[in-house]
């Protein structure tokens, strides 16, 4: 298969581009259901201290994989590097896999405008709204799939307007040689610590960039510890400060940001998810198989391995297994992810 060509320069500070082969994955989760095992989500998993150690490693962390949708806050910083002048809301948008709802299309729309440009010039593909309540509601009134409503859509309009403020082509913004995909490949190296494995196209027709399970939860310590002001602490900012926005106001990872102070997390399709807090220490999981009822218990199990109190992170256990509309079982963290005594823990 032909992938989309990318020429970079590699500065001598990067570490070599993960080595792409088939990931050695390890059982992350465990689907409980009356006291028997009755399945495993395997996957990968790596905490990292304050300091950049590896504190916990499950699995394969080094060799490439897509980071999806969690590299998005990585492209929303880039393009304030290049001169975006958008801040809260609109930027908590641009970093976003929104939900379809009426404030997220609305943000869209602004930040459209502010490019002086419509919805016809973005270039991801239509879909309908992520959220069910919300889709189904869009199908009965007779919608159809459109790019407003596609869950990058936010991200596609700030491209657009960094693309329009550089004077750089708008039709071909999605290319990955078009100068700002060059300027994202240049901040995902930078933050990953490592060169860019291969290149692909994401779901929504945006470049996607090949990195490691560990290069993605380094990127995540190092939005999170930018000093004040700098294009990673705003975006760090804003999507903490508005999480439905750069979310949906029933997301899981907008509630995990909630109930942890301070912590920015950002999920992708096909089970991933890093989470980080203001003093560096990060997680970062991958679900082999992309199931998403494993991806949120594994991080938030990974997060209470990093030192975040196990009783902020309850609600985030699961989703329950049932039987005849009885709870019967759940889905659980392998044991190799459960917290360590306090007197184990770090400060």
């Amino acid at each position: 298969m032909n992938e989309p060509s990318l020429k970079l320069e590699y500065g001598n500070s990067l570490a070599a581009a993960p080595v792409i082969r088939e990931p050695l994955h390890a059982p992350v989760a465990h689907l409980v259901r009356g006291g028997v095992i009755e399945g495993i989500h395997y996957g990968s998993v790596v905490v990292l201290a304050a300091d950049g150690t590896v504190e916990l490693q499950i699995g394969d962390i080094e060799a490439a994989f897509y980071p999806r949708s969690a590299v998005k806050p990585l492209q929303a910083a880039a393009m304030l590097r290049a001169g975006l002048p958008l801040d809260g809301e609109l930027l908590s948008l641009a970093a976003a896999s929104h939900s379809g709802e009426e404030r997220h299309l609305a943000g869209t729309r602004r930040i459209l405008e502010l490019a002086g440009l419509t919805e016809d010039r973005l270039r991801n593909v239509p879909d309908l709204p992520f959220d069910p309540v919300v889709r189904e509601a869009w199908i009965r009134e007779g919608r159809l799939p459109s790019r407003l409503a596609q869950n990058c859509s936010g991200k596609h309009a700030a491209m657009l307007y960094t693309a329009k403020l550089n004077g750089w082509s708008l039709d071909d913004y999605l290319d990955p040689a078009h100068p700002l995909q060059q300027a994202i490949a240049e901040i995902v190296e930078d933050l990953t610590g490592q060169a860019i494995a291969r290149v692909s196209v994401d779901g929504c027709g945006a470049p996607l960039f090949s990195v490691s399970l560990h290069g993605l939860a380094r990127a995540a310590a190092g939005i999170t510890t930018a000093a004040p002001g700098t294009p990673e602490a705003q975006v760090a900012d804003a999507m903490r400060e508005h999480a439905e926005m750069a979310s949906g106001s029933g997301r899981d990872v907008a509630a995990l940001m909630r109930a942890v102070p301070g912590l920015l997390s950002k999920d992708g399709f096909e089970g991933v998810q890093f989470a980080a807090l203001p003093d560096g220490r990060s997680v970062a999981v991958k679900i082999a198989d992309g199931a998403d009822r494993a991806r949120i218990p594994v991080a938030a199990a990974a997060l209470a391995r990093a030192g975040v109190d196990p009783a902020a992170l309850a609600e985030f256990g699961g989703a329950p297994l049932l039987g005849g509309g009885v709870v019967v079982g759940h889905v659980r963290p392998a044991r190799a992810l459960d917290p360590l005594p306090a007197q184990d823990m770090c400060a």
